[in-house]
């Protein structure tokens, strides 16, 4: 994989506006084959991170500085997983699987697509919703509405993930346990539990170590997700 430039992921860092980051993931898909496992995750991140991009400049949400700040740290943590991996080094848990699997042949986009989001909302949206709170000085609950509505884009946007990658009904027939794994998964019970993982992280953040566990153990558990959705396929 190609290096790609470092980005600054501090949470007190001013946030950029989200077009910067869908440049960064613009320049990424030029980098990577199609088939590539990140590759189909990061253009499907990108068409939501355009939508939200959209949406906030229509006036689709109420607060717009809180809106680009969660998008935009939000982004950043799956582009700091990125050039983690591209330095040679471990990113969190719950990305490792995609990292893993990537160029897997018995691996279907959909697969791929789906263990992106999983890791991206399982883990990175709680730690960016605390990052987004500190940033802006208020509490998890002043975000509840720009959450709620980023996670509202994000579920019309996998409808439409699951109808362009779903393989064909030849293929779900003589695959059926792969329809059954790829059913068990929600994005709407991923974002309940990053909404309560981000209160219970925000309630505990001047108890860094019981914080630091906690965190440790959501991005294991996330990555074990992860990897059964990757479960090769002949």
């Amino acid at each position: 994989m190609a290096q790609t430039e470092q980005f600054d992921t501090r949470a007190d860092h001013r946030p950029a506006p989200v077009g910067s980051v869908v440049e960064r993931m613009r320049s990424l898909r030029a980098n990577w084959p199609a088939t590539d496992g990140i590759a189909v995750f990061n253009r499907v991140y990108l068409a939501v991170t355009e939508e939200i991009g959209r949406r906030i400049d229509g006036g689709d949400f109420a607060d717009r500085r809180a809106a680009v700040t969660l998008d935009v740290l939000f982004a950043r943590r799956y582009l700091t997983a990125v050039d983690t991996a591209a330095a040679g080094r471990r990113p969190p848990a719950c990305w490792r699987p995609l990292f893993q699997y990537r160029r897997h042949p018995g691996v279907r986009p959909l697969q791929f697509a789906l263990a992106g989001i999983n890791a991206h909302i399982g883990h990175d949206l709680a730690l960016a919703v605390v990052d987004t709170c500190r940033a802006l000085g208020c509490e998890p609950a002043d975000l509840e509405g720009e959450f709620d509505r980023v996670g509202d884009i994000l579920t019309l946007l996998e409808e439409r993930i699951r109808e362009d990658l779903m393989p064909g009904p030849d293929l779900l027939e003589i695959a059926d346990p792969l329809t059954h794994l790829l059913g068990s998964w929600s994005l709407e019970r991923a974002r309940d539990g990053a909404w309560s993982a981000a209160r219970l992280l925000w309630g505990v953040r001047k108890l860094p170590d019981l914080a630091q566990e906690f965190t440790q153990r959501l991005d294991a558990g996330v990555g074990l997700v992860g990897r059964c959705l990757l479960t090769p396929w002949p």
